[in-house]
């Protein structure tokens, strides 16, 4: 039943930061979930309810995700630079689409054009899919006259942004594997082969030794106990994914404590000024001014930490400071990324130094993910060979005693 709530679709209308109007749909397992998924974003909702269902055909389609924008910006960018009209380059990237969803939400964007919004209203109705940076550049673009080369920007932008992603959740996955394929091998063991061996210990007449009976004990407990195990795992999993959706407090506390993990914080640590320095620097290529692209900016940041620095940096900036000396104050950045700046600053060429900065590193996130995708392979070997080691130990324990008794 979980899974099919999770497929429900509910059309919203509210507000953003600005207090322009926006609409929109978004898949949800409540209206609540998906009013706490509109206030993370700085859409503040006032009316939520479900789409109804179609009587005939699916309705369905994939949930549209960033890199589903991404692809879509490069097709716009190539089509726009190739000479395609903006509404015939919509209509031919939605109609060719093979999510129904990434259809409609194109179509109804092209309609928005039509109608005699610009580029930058139409995406800026939806928010969850066109995030304020992606709108400003647009916008930027729009004003300057020179959209083919800003669309051109933002898909590089968002190409880079993603591949940043994919490298994250790449090295966070490896833990996770070890945690289920360790917990799955010792239920199986627990639950289907020791019981086997205690039973047939039961004839030896004899103690057994007592870490044979530890996990004899042990195994005891998983066969009468398996669904109070399973359930208490698979329930603060998920109490642990609502509230993380739930309470922006607790949010911004995992995010403050995975930057202080160890191997782990200093990965997302080098992510998060990689994305920094690659937001800001496709912000100054296309003009916009510091302060306000300091917002989008800390939007983009993908961890409270930076997020709050970058707002504290933004306002120190408004009142006259140098940026690397308010990226020196935050003690977030590396001296070479500040000196780095200061160099930009006085040679006027800080959006091509933040490029350098973001290139070094993605770079040291991409090494940074192959070290730790070498170092897992020889863990995984040696957390499964102690598991399944120990337990074949302990079951020969008390046939090694009883061949030594005869």
């Amino acid at each position: 039943m979980a899974a099919k709530a999770a497929d429900d679709i509910f059309v919203w209308e509210g507000s953003d930061r600005k207090g322009s109007k926006v609409r929109g749909e978004s898949n949800g397992s409540s209206i609540a979930l998906v009013k706490a998924e509109l206030r993370r974003q700085g859409i503040k909702p006032t009316k939520v309810r479900k789409k109804p269902k179609p009587l005939f055909g699916s309705g369905g389609g994939k949930p549209i995700k960033q890199a589903d924008i991404a692809v879509f910006s490069r097709q716009l960018a190539t089509m726009m630079q190739a000479g395609v009209p903006l509404v015939q380059a919509f209509e031919i990237a939605g109609r060719g689409h093979d999510n129904p969803k990434m259809q409609d939400l194109l179509l109804t964007i092209k309609s928005d054009i039509e109608s005699g919004s610009t580029l930058a209203e139409a995406l800026a109705k939806h928010p969850l899919h066109f995030d304020e940076l992606f709108c400003n550049l647009v916008q930027a673009g729009e004003h300057a006259g020179i959209l083919e080369d800003l669309l051109d920007k933002i898909a590089t932008y968002k190409e880079k942004i993603e591949i940043i992603k994919g490298k994250i959740k790449k090295a966070l996955f490896y833990p996770a594997a070890i945690i289920v394929v360790a917990f799955i091998i010792t239920a199986i063991l627990m639950i289907f082969v020791i019981p086997e061996f205690a039973s047939m210990f039961k004839n030896f007449g004899a103690d057994l030794p007592a870490l044979t009976q530890f996990v004899v004990d042990l195994s005891d407990a998983f066969v009468q106990y398996w669904y109070l195990i399973f359930g208490g795992i698979f329930g603060v999993g998920y109490f642990f994914i609502q509230l993380n959706k739930r309470s922006i407090s607790f949010n911004h506390a995992l995010q403050r404590l995975s930057l202080k993990m160890p191997i782990f914080g200093t990965l997302l640590e080098k992510a998060a000024i990689a994305r920094y320095a690659r937001t800001l620097s496709t912000m100054f290529a296309a003009g916009v001014p510091l302060v306000e692209a300091m917002t989008s900016v800390a939007g983009a940041a993908g961890n409270v930490v930076f997020s709050s620095a970058i707002l504290r940096m933004r306002d120190e900036i408004a009142t006259g400071q140098q940026l690397n000396v308010s990226m020196r104050q935050t003690g977030l950045f590396p001296n070479m990324v500040v000196q780095m700046i200061a160099i930009g600053e006085e040679s006027g060429s800080v959006d091509g130094m933040l490029a350098k900065v973001a290139d070094i590193y993605e770079r040291e996130v991409d090494d940074a993910v192959d070290a730790l995708s070498s170092l897992m392979e020889p863990i995984i070997m040696v957390v499964l060979g102690v598991l399944i080691g120990g337990m074949v130990v302990a079951m020969y324990l008390p046939i090694f005693k009883l061949g030594q008794v005869v």
